[in-house]
């Protein structure tokens, strides 16, 4: 009897090992612009799209180049949002509004191949009171080069091709949309996945072993 245990036991750990490989796999990563607004001491990732987001007189906003999943391992612009050292320069204006910019290319392992990210860099957008978040970036870092879908794909000319493709992760995921990156933002943390087993591939993982128990159980009764 003790040999149809031990198969059955080892059959049963074999197979949680294959569900939990199938719920731990690589998620995948999209090299993109990100877009951030300053809280006055860190950076917050935005809720609105620059094209949707028009900022008052006074805001710190942030974009960064860099390979992430999504807003939850998106990396931050490396400077402060510090208003008044960057527009310490720019007084104000009559009829005008004046926006913080910090624009981060990231680092050169984020580079696409063949390409070197230029160094970060700040500016003080002054632009009209109804102006939103992208044209005042427009207002400073142009060119800007963005796709069909009004995804942002470049600063100031940078990268020279792409727009969130994917270098990472498994085959066949569809590249990051506008409500997720630079473009705009949708709540993606409500999916909760994070590349980890799901409730139900837990639970599936729990009913098997529970069924594994009680047979054991079953078999000893019957010794």
């Amino acid at each position: 009897m003790r040999n149809p245990l031990v198969a059955l036991l080892a059959a049963l750990v074999a197979a949680s090992a294959v569900l939990l490989g199938a719920g731990s796999a690589e998620a995948a990563g999209y090299r993109y612009w990100s877009f951030w607004e300053g809280n006055g001491k860190n950076w917050e990732y935005a809720t609105q799209g620059p094209s949707l987001l028009r900022p008052d007189d006074g805001a710190v906003q942030g974009f960064r180049f860099a390979v992430s999943e999504d807003s939850g391992d998106a990396a931050q612009p490396r400077r402060a949002p510090d208003f008044g050292a960057i527009c310490a320069g720019t007084p104000a204006k009559d009829g005008q509004k004046r926006v913080a910019l910090v624009i981060d290319p990231g680092t050169a392992a984020d580079a696409p191949d063949g390409e070197k990210p230029p160094a970060p860099r700040t500016a003080c957008a002054r632009v009209a009171p109804d102006a939103s978040s992208a044209e005042a970036l427009a207002a400073v870092a142009k060119p800007l080069r963005y796709d069909s879908s009004a995804m942002l794909c470049a600063i100031s000319g940078y990268p020279r091709s792409g727009c969130g493709e994917q270098v990472s992760g498994e085959d066949g995921s569809a590249k990051p949309t506008p409500s997720t990156t630079a473009s705009g933002r949708a709540a993606d943390e409500a999916d909760g996945d994070g590349g980890g087993p799901s409730v139900g591939l837990l639970v599936g993982i729990g009913a098997v072993l529970l069924l594994g128990v009680a047979a054991v159980v079953q078999a000893r009764r019957r010794r």
